[in-house]
């Protein structure tokens, strides 16, 4: 295996283009100093009691123009700093976007207040009134429904204030996650010394060679149990800080927090946990087939992601995979394709590991530019995957963009893995139903049994653990890693039932996770799972409703609630629907695989 390259050793063309968004450093500081001085614009309006309509107005948009220069600023530093987290120059410039967003964030935290001061009945007169404040009726909508939590301009002031010194847990973890932590060097299958990164610790999860997945296992638990004590105590002050957030802001739950930005019912998340109950049955049928087909006598945690086929081996490198992307995803129209297409070829990607890059994936950008994806390629089916996943996530923000005005283009993280997840199953259809070798099927249904496994099960799993620890929490209960490991441990244990052996150091994984960093974030990977597989099926039957849906979908960014949105393409969040479409999926794949 070749040895981890620096930066500055990279090709060129397998980078993303940061060029696009900032020509240079320098430019950005001369962005950065001119969002101060328009931040300062602000305070003509800070002691208003009421607002008039056209100050009102003038207000909005120059707020609005505000952030969408700042998105670019901490954006283009932010991504800058996942190239090498260990270069000080772009850890330095995303500290100060950050400062930048916190001091804008309390400069304009009276806005609220004041909307609140103004009342609705006057608001809805002035948007009657003045014509150019009628783009901004659904915004004071959002504002309104909320206004039981929205709090006297001194207290938003201060909370804003406080937001910076809130994201110290996320940050820490960022920084000991990506650049800090080492792993010892394991032994590959041909027994030469290989190091461990993130980025490669999933490529020894999947090697024919158990002593290679038990060894990586092992040496990463490792160092992890090591820190439990300080990653505990960092995952704690996360929880801590959302909880005391949803108390200010005066909420029954973080969760109730968490969920009211996008109006999606607490009712959703409870729902998806009972209905992962209500069919945890067919994921211990899973791992009896998995243990079965793999003929051991047990199944060890790190033997959960090598491919149940053991004579296939589907090495793709990245050139190969963005043709095998662009055929999969033909049903989606030829503009699609045109926009993959643009994504590979502009310096949308940044494709390959690097020492220091940010571990993971994901699609990224600023509002006037088009989305960034970054990836950290390895030449194997998931990775191909993985691009048709981020390029999801890219080519609906480049449709939000570029159909709604910057207020709303933003999508709701509820819909946010619908669109990625889509072009997975589409293209994983497209893979199923185009080989022709018995074994090379096999080897695909697998992957799509995977993808229930992980994107659906195993995310339900994080969920619910995040419930459980949020709820101690707000009841003043302390979240030693004993704790936080016997919750694990034990969601573990139920989810993968008696056909597995839960090794004790998964109980740890809950302190390798970044989602969590994002409270309530990772249930909505399994809710767009089951939107996605019913959309998928619609679009591949040749539903032509379902497919004109899902294009007004990709381009309706923030402009109705997510659940509307997703009923566009014929998907209600809000019955068990798209779970149950999913789960009979599920079972007709494993029918199909033991055929």
């Amino acid at each position: 295996m070749k040895k981890t390259i620096k930066r500055s050793e990279a090709d060129p063309r397998y980078m993303w283009n940061m060029k696009d968004m900032y020509e240079s450093d320098s430019l950005w500081e001369e962005d950065l100093k001119k969002a101060y001085a328009v931040n300062d614009k602000l305070k003509k309006y800070k002691d208003m009691k009421e607002i008039g309509k056209e100050d009102l107005f003038a207000l909005l948009e120059l707020n609005a123009g505000l952030n969408c220069r700042i998105e670019r600023i901490y954006v283009y530093a932010s991504q800058k700093s996942h190239e090498d987290m260990a270069e000080s120059r772009y850890q330095d410039m995303a500290a100060r976007a950050q400062s930048l967003m916190v001091t804008k964030d309390e400069e304009a935290s009276f806005i609220e207040p004041l909307l609140m001061n103004t009342g609705r009945e006057k608001i809805d007169s002035y948007c009657e009134e003045l014509k150019e404040l009628g783009k901004y009726k659904r915004y004071f909508e959002i504002v309104f429904r909320q206004e039981d939590h929205i709090l006297a301009p001194d207290i938003e002031e201060l909370l804003a204030g406080v937001s910076e010194i809130a994201e110290a847990p996320s940050d820490i973890f960022a920084m000991f996650n990506n650049a800090d932590i080492k792993f010892a060097d394991i032994c590959d299958e041909n027994n030469e010394k290989v190091p461990l990164t993130h980025g490669r610790y999933n490529l020894f999860l999947q090697s024919r060679d158990r002593n290679v997945r038990k060894s990586a296992f092992e040496s990463m638990y490792t160092v992890y149990a090591a820190y439990k004590n300080t990653l505990a105590a960092v995952f704690r002050a996360n929880v801590k800080k959302h909880c005391f957030f949803a108390k200010a802001r005066k909420y029954e739950s973080g969760l109730h927090y968490s969920l009211a930005d996008a109006n999606i019912p607490v009712s959703v998340y409870e729902k998806l946990i009972e209905a992962v109950h209500d069919n945890i049955g067919l994921l211990h049928r899973y791992i009896g087939i998995r243990k079965k087909t793999l003929d051991l006598s047990e199944l060890h945690m790190y033997d959960l992601y090598v491919p149940m086929v053991q004579n296939v081996d589907m090495k793709i490198d990245y050139e190969e995979a963005k043709k095998i992307v662009l055929r999969g995803l033909m049903p989606l129209g030829e503009e699609y394709q045109s926009l993959l297409q643009k994504g590979f070829n502009e310096g949308w990607i940044d494709v390959y590991e690097n020492e220091g890059k940010r571990s993971g994936a994901y699609s990224w950008g600023a509002y006037g530019v088009h989305p960034y994806v970054l990836l950290n390629h390895q030449d194997n089916l998931n990775s191909v995957f993985t691009l048709a996943h981020e390029m999801g996530h890219a080519i609906h923000s480049y449709y939000s963009d570029k159909n709604q005005p910057y207020i709303y283009a933003g999508y709701k993280i509820f819909v946010a893995e619908v669109a990625s997840t889509c072009n997975e199953a589409l293209l994983v259809n497209y893979l199923i139903d185009n080989v022709s070798d018995k074994d090379e099927k096999k080897y695909l249904i697998n992957y799509f049994l995977e993808q229930f496994r992980t994107t659906f099960f195993r995310q339900a799993m994080f969920a619910e653990f995040e419930k459980i620890a949020h709820e101690m929490c707000m009841k003043g209960e302390t979240l030693t890693p004993e704790v936080l490991c016997d919750i694990y441990g034990k969601l573990n244990a139920y989810y993968f039932g008696a056909e597995a052996v839960i090794d004790e150091q998964i109980a740890l994984e809950w302190a390798r996770i970044p989602h969590f960093y994002t409270p309530f974030y990772v249930y909505q990977y399994a809710t767009g799972f089951a939107a996605a597989i019913s959309i998928s099926s619609g679009i591949l039957r040749g539903d032509a409703k379902v497919l004109e849906g899902y294009k007004q979908f990709l381009k309706g960014g923030n402009s109705i609630d997510p659940t509307e949105l997703l009923r566009l393409c014929g998907v209600d969040m809000l019955t068990a629907e798209p779970v149950r479409c999913a789960m009979e999926m599920f079972e007709k794949l494993m029918d199909q695989f033991e055929e």
